[in-house]
């Protein structure tokens, strides 16, 4: 397992190592001796599976206020995803900045995102499959998000008229989301 940083601080991209046989392969997924010793959050709460039936398909991009903001854990188990970041900490250097990763079945990495971003991912596949852990209870009441192709954050998507639901396509903007909270004080 190898832990690198990303290109937004606190986003991680941890890649881990297949060891293959005749019989097929082996492959840790998660070391809670190695994230502690990257200072990485290790105390998972809740492990999710969202399954998406069509390519060209956005969710997000969502966060969850404190006292429930949450870190996550994302990797994909069937098929191929378009994972974005937005850092929307209050204060932070790169305030509003997005990243994004390429993350597929056939790769082996997943990614570490700290309490604080907004999320999102893009199926760029049919039947895909995303695992995810979390550090925090899910609470409907501090749920959140930020629209998808908002003018100002400039986030590059693999597709231009996606599947969305109502509810990502009535998030704020932000410019909306920036007048009402500010950013997300953690």
């Amino acid at each position: 397992m190898k832990i690198e940083a990303g290109c937004l601080p606190g986003i991680y991209e941890i890649s881990f190592t297949s060891h293959q046989d005749h019989r097929g392969s082996f492959t840790r997924i998660y070391d809670q001796e190695m994230f502690e010793k990257h200072g990485l959050q290790s105390h998972w709460v809740q492990e999710n599976r969202s399954y998406t039936q069509k390519k060209g398909t956005i969710r997000g991009l969502h966060l969850q206020f404190p006292p429930f903001a949450e870190t996550k854990m994302v990797r994909v188990s069937k098929g191929a995803i378009w994972d974005v970041f937005v850092d929307l900490r209050k204060g932070s250097s790169t305030f509003a900045q997005w990243g994004a990763c390429l993350l597929q079945e056939d790769i082996d990495k997943m990614l570490y995102i700290p309490k604080g971003f907004a999320h999102g991912f893009c199926t760029l596949t049919d039947h895909c499959e995303v695992i995810y852990k979390v550090d925090n209870y899910y609470s409907p009441s501090h749920e959140g998000g930020i629209l998808w192709n908002d003018p100002d954050l400039g986030i590059v998507w693999p597709h231009t008229f996606p599947v969305l639901s109502r509810k990502d396509e009535k998030a704020l903007s932000l410019k909306e989301f920036i007048k009402r909270y500010e950013g997300i004080t953690l």
